[in-house]
């Protein structure tokens, strides 16, 4: 019994060293892609939002006006509000790059991606980071734990000075405004978790007028260039 146990974890180790593999070539692949496309800011929220939700027509209208102001949308490739951003970049007759990535019951492709940057991924962890080294901006529309999941990465990132500053917009305030109460009233103010200062990495908005205006302000003090 103890040999055959230790026979399967030496199964299970070999197994995960030839993951590696598997791992470096999605990096590979990922940073050959997302290399020649440029400058572009990604679009989060929800794959469950419906096209006739307001916040599905508002992104369309986000998505468009960033494109217009020279930015490509990269956005997860799949449903709901992914599809309005990259339907408001394909609109705007802007860059529209697709993450895409395997999951049940909620994800597949969307029309709107560019077809040559339609990218698949098995790993999550290397779709994020495709994300953030390729984005001059995260806007963040409203959307569940994935997107919860992005947005407080990328705080982390720039909060430890792993990644330099980019701007993080919330757009939503009925939605948004909520947490970031409670972030302020509970984290920063009562148990101190976190520094007031770190607010200041995060504005909340409602129009897509707001959301350029401050990707112009941010760029207008720092050369816009890809990061890479």
């Amino acid at each position: 019994m103890v040999d055959k146990q230790y026979k399967n974890l030496n199964a299970i180790k070999t197994n995960d060293s030839w993951a590696l593999f598997k791992i470096m070539s999605e990096f590979v692949y990922g940073y050959e892609r997302m290399s020649q496309i440029g400058p572009c800011v990604s679009i989060f929220g929800s794959a469950r939002t419906k096209p006739e939700d307001k916040y599905y027509e508002l992104t369309v209208k986000v998505a468009s006006k960033i494109v217009e102001q020279g930015y490509g949308i990269i956005t997860g490739g799949g449903p709901g509000i992914m599809e309005a951003g990259n339907k408001g970049a394909n609109q705007g007759g802007g860059t529209s790059v697709g993450l895409n990535i395997d999951l049940p019951f909620e994800q597949h492709e969307n029309p709107y991606v560019d077809a040559n940057k339609n990218l698949d991924f098995d790993y999550f962890f290397v779709r994020k980071v495709m994300f953030v080294k390729y984005s001059q901006g995260f806007v963040v529309m409203p959307g569940g734990f994935g997107t919860l999941d992005e947005l407080f990465e990328a705080i982390t990132l720039i909060q430890t000075g792993k990644i330099d500053k980019f701007p993080i917009i919330l757009v939503g305030k009925d939605y948004w405004s909520g947490l970031m109460d409670w972030i302020k009233s509970t984290l920063a103010e009562k148990f101190k978790t976190v520094s007031t200062k770190d607010l200041d990495l995060i504005d909340l908005v409602d129009t897509e007028d707001e959301v350029v205006d401050i990707l112009d302000k941010f760029y207008n003090e720092y050369d816009l260039s890809p990061n890479f």
